[in-house]
């Protein structure tokens, strides 16, 4: 495996175009397996490396220079949408699609507006527990050719693949996943037709031994597949009893039905909100399609404590429960946390503008039971000022301290303070965990 990449890669003028933490774990494959191979490295920000065979190109004209490349490794983090990249289109490659070329049918894809950590997060804990040999990788944190070492031939991968991983790849994993589709990523993507077909990718180029499971209850998915040409064998997951042509995944009452057969009833789980529900079905498609046990996969499913900051109970302070929700970076993400929570009489939201229409969130926020909006910038500040004619408690703040501070003030006894942002959180923060943490030290500062 490792042989046929370096194959592919050894005769080739490379460019590595990004280098944060997945530039920089391909620039350590390559160097690992090709240590003299000269490299190019471009990135706007300014990289220190020793390496003679290596040359640096940074700053605002980074991007100029990429029609001098056989193969452009790119980091998901860079955006192409500003220039012309005609040219260049067939050049483009990445991790991701250097590891599928070789090592698909080993490989579940998950992908999706929301839920995608929370969904890859708990098909590796199904798997895992019944194939030891399983790695859980990609945009959760851990770049695909980290492990390569490792992989062996009957090794499965459980790989989260954002739309910039999947962008401009040509190869699909054996058995993908595609939770929902919703606004998101339009800074980076341009539109968001371009954003939902870069999502589309994980199943576009399947063929007739794969698997693509989509939920087709949701509208952007049903419309897109109306239009869709997939040749592998698909799964529908969907909320509603209806049983449709082909296989279907769904719910009847409490029960998770995979066409005739009852395969779950929800009961004891950690992970709450229908949403999760949803993530919990996508699961079990996924393990009756490999064989596994659905009985074990319930004992996980029943165990499986969630994500950090994705709806986290930070405790009971001041008589105020506190949750902890900063991986929610779209609306639907933070009203599925409203809805799951059930009690929240304080949203602490706002963050960077992705150009996203708030304006359905902003209805959703109006007829709620909330009282208490606390509105952070960017986002939060433009959508409280259309909150102002409603008789909610609009307050506006610049940190999580003052936050905090105004959530004491106002959120009445035993009930809930949700810090769930409906935005991005880089104008202020490296990234979501920073945030949730920022958050989370600032109520555990206070005494109880």
């Amino acid at each position: 495996m490792i042989e046929k990449i370096i194959n592919k890669l050894k005769d080739k003028k490379i460019a590595i175009l990004g280098f944060g933490r997945e530039g920089q774990s391909t620039y350590h494959f390559i160097r690992k397996h090709l240590p003299n191979k000269k490299l190019t490295i471009l990135d706007k920000k300014e990289i220190s490396i020793e390496d003679e065979n290596v040359e640096c190109i940074t700053g605002d004209a980074y991007l100029n220079s990429l029609d001098q490349y056989d193969m452009i490794i790119k980091s998901p983090g860079i955006s192409l949408k500003d220039i012309d990249i005609t040219s260049i289109k067939d050049k483009i490659t990445s991790q991701l699609e250097l590891l599928l070329e070789v090592y698909k049918n080993n490989i579940i894809g998950i992908t999706g507006t929301k839920g995608k950590s929370t969904t890859s997060s708990l098909i590796y804990e199904i798997i895992k527990d019944q194939w030891k040999d399983t790695y859980l990788l990609g945009n959760i944190g851990v770049p695909v050719l980290d492990e390569i070492d490792n992989y062996k031939e009957d090794t499965k991968l459980v790989i989260e693949m954002s739309s910039h991983q999947l962008e401009f790849i040509h190869v699909s994993p054996h058995i993908a996943l595609i939770l929902n589709l919703y606004q998101d990523h339009l800074d980076h993507a341009g539109t968001l037709e371009h954003y939902h077909q870069n999502k589309m990718n994980i199943a576009k180029n399947q063929d007739k031994d794969d698997y693509f499971i989509y939920s087709d209850d949701n509208h952007y998915l049903n419309d897109i597949m109306k239009k869709t040409s997939i040749k592998s064998n698909i799964y529908t997951v969907r909320f509603d009893n209806e049983n449709r042509v082909g296989n279907t995944t769904r719910l009847k009452g409490k029960d998770v039905y995979i066409n005739d057969e009852k395969i779950y009833t929800d009961g004891k789980r950690n992970i709450i909100g229908d949403h999760n529900l949803k993530n919990i079905m996508f699961a079990l498609t996924v393990t009756k399609i490999m064989n596994f046990d659905i009985n074990k996969a319930i004992k996980v499913i029943e165990n499986f404590k969630g994500l950090k900051y994705r709806m986290e109970y930070i405790g009971k302070y001041h008589d105020i429960h506190f949750y902890n929700d900063t991986i929610a970076t779209i609306p639907a993400a933070t009203i599925n946390a409203i809805q799951a929570i059930g009690n929240v009489n304080t949203l602490i939201f706002g963050g960077l503008d992705r150009k996203i229409d708030y304006q359905d969130f902003i209805k959703y926020l109006k007829t709620s039971d909330i009282e208490n909006f606390i509105c952070m910038p960017t986002t939060g500040t433009t959508i409280g000022k259309e909150l102002k004619s409603t008789n909610k408690n609009i307050i506006f703040v610049n940190t999580l301290e003052e936050a905090h501070e105004e959530a004491l003030k106002y959120t009445k006894k035993n009930m809930s303070c949700l810090l769930s942002p409906a935005a991005a959180s880089y104008e202020f923060f490296k990234n979501f965990e920073e945030k949730g943490k920022c958050f989370e030290e600032i109520v555990k500062s206070e005494k109880k």
